[in-house]
Order: C-alpha cells, then sequence, then structure tokens
C-alpha cells in the first residue's frame, strides 16, 4: 500500500479517536482524522499561519494498516463549489498531502456523501486496488479488469459485480414497470481532463423530457483506484442518481429539461481537445 515518509506521517492507533467505520483486508479505515492528526511537524514551505490552519482540515475517510495504524491514503467528499475560501483550503491540504507523501481521492458530488456514501466506496476501492495489484504481480487473476468482472446480481440477473451503479439501473428498469420513471435506462458518459479530475455523469428520464442528472468528479492525488478513475465516477454519478430516485420528493425539484443537458453534453464536445482520448459521445448530441 502506497504511504508517506515514516518520519512526516503519524501512526494512527486502533483505539485514537472514532472507531473505524470499516476494517477489510488487513487495512481500517477511520473517519473525521484532522490533517494535524496524521503529519507530525509542519511541512518546509508553509508558514505558521498556513500551517495552523490547513491541520485543521477535517479528511473524511483515512485508511490505515490494521497492524501498525500507518496511513495508506485518504479520501474526501465535497460539494460543487464555486467558493474561493474552499478552494484555498483545498489547495492547502494538497499542498501539505504532496509533501509528507499521504496519497488522497478527492470525490465531487452534489449527493455522494461521507458518512452515508463512505465506507462501501472506500471498500470497494481497496477491493480494486488489491486486485489490481495482484494482476501486477502476476498471481494467478483472470485476464479482466477488477470493473468487468461477470457475475450474478442481487436481482439474479448476469452483470458486472463490481459496477457500483447496477443496483441503481436495476431500480430504474423497477421504477419504470411501476410508471415512476418515463424511461428505464441510466444513460451516462465518462471522460478524463488533461491535467484534471475524471469526471462520470449518469441520468434518467423521469418525466417525458425531463431528467434527473448527477455528475462526479474524482481527483486521484498520487493514488491508484484500481479501476479507471473515468469509468468509476460514472459508475458513482449512477450510484447517486439511484440514491435520489429512492426519494422522488427530493429528485423532482431537481429535474433538468432533456434539451438543457443536450446542451451540456454539446459543449463538453465541443471541449473534445482538453480530454485524454476525445470525446466519445457524438450519438448523445442528437435531438
Amino acid at each position: 500500500m502506497t504511504g508517506g515518509d515514516d518520519s512526516w506521517l503519524a501512526t494512527i492507533p486502533a483505539g485514537a479517536g472514532r472507531d473505524p467505520v470499516l476494517v477489510r483486508a488487513g487495512l481500517r479505515v477511520h473517519p473525521g482524522l484532522r490533517l494535524g492528526d496524521l503529519v507530525r511537524r509542519r511541512p518546509p514551505g508553509l508558514t505558521g499561519h498556513q500551517w495552523n490552519t490547513a491541520s485543521r482540515t477535517v479528511l473524511d475517510l483515512v485508511v490505515c494498516a490494521e497492524d501498525t495504524g500507518r496511513p495508506g491514503f485518504a479520501v474526501e467528499f465535497r460539494p460543487p463549489s464555486r467558493d474561493a475560501s474552499g478552494r484555498r483550503a483545498e489547495r492547502m491540504m494538497q499542498a501539505v498531502t504532496a509533501a509528507v507523501g499521504l496519497p488522497v481521492l478527492r470525490i465531487t458530488s452534489a449527493t455522494l456523501r461521507a458518512a452515508e456514501h463512505g465506507p462501501q466506496i472506500v471498500g470497494y476501492v481497496i477491493d480494486a486496488r488489491r486486485y489490481s495489484d495482484g494482476a501486477a504481480a502476476g498471481s494467478e487473476v483472470p485476464d479482466v479488469g477488477f470493473r468487468d468482472i461477470v457475475g450474478r446480481l442481487p436481482d439474479g440477473r448476469t452483470g458486472a459485480v463490481n459496477d457500483l451503479g447496477a443496483l441503481a439501473r436495476a431500480e430504474a428498469v423497477e421504477a419504470y414497470v411501476a410508471r415512476r420513471l418515463a424511461d428505464p435506462i441510466l444513460r451516462g458518459l465518462h471522460v478524463q481532463w488533461t491535467d484534471g479530475p475524471a469526471e462520470g455523469w449518469s441520468w434518467v428520464e423521469v418525466r417525458p423530457g425531463e431528467c434527473l442528472v448527477e455528475r462526479v468528479s474524482l481527483h486521484p492525488y498520487r493514488i491508484s483506484c484500481g479501476v479507471d478513475p473515468a469509468r468509476l465516477a460514472e459508475d458513482l454519478a449512477a450510484l447517486a442518481v439511484g440514491d435520489r430516485l429512492r426519494t422522488p420528493e427530493a429528485a423532482a425539484p431537481a429535474l433538468r429539461r432533456r434539451e438543457d443537458l443536450l446542451d451540456d453534453i454539446r459543449r463538453l464536445r465541443d471541449r473534445r481537445g482538453e480530454l485524454v482520448d476525445g470525446f466519445a459521445y457524438d450519438h448523445l448530441c442528437e435531438a
């Protein structure tokens, strides 16, 4: 597991702070630890004021080795924001974690939250990384990516068992049969910005011409997710759509006109030069 320099990162004893929300594969996941709990001293290049501010930053989930307590990586959940002070705080946190060698995965979503969705998502990343590490080490791992492993889904169908949006996709079909949706299919796309985050979109037509839309960005700072970050972002967006479909009264006010969504997709298409491997969704731009 990737980690920082022992001289910088403190170990997290099993009984320190809040109990772990997940223990898995020799790792424990602690919620709500301050950056100052993990970093022993002020990194070079930061003023005392900057360090005092950064050290109070709370990391939503920190993954540690179960035996030694050494931090391996952290996961943050953040809502979309254009707030300048929030962006400054994120840049400061990023500078500190980079200085001490702590990998961070930041998930930006209007719906996904650390408390409700964090353990499932972190458990997924742990499993995907283990699978990927096993494949890289040449162990007996099938010649298929973690996300593409096929098996039996919870609803009895056969499909990709490591698709975090699988349950939402099945629930959308059930909602359509019950006449709660105008279309049974969760649609989506994913892209990777050059020198930027991965981004996934997912949407479903709730009423004729009106869609429930979710967008998720993944910012992997010095960390492998074990799967393609852009595909993971799309699966997380589908997971978020499913979460909102379970509370229709909350979803209804946020519906978007299908034409507005198409305009957004076309604007994304027009920026294909800023995307890794271009834009593969021209077919979605048709009215």
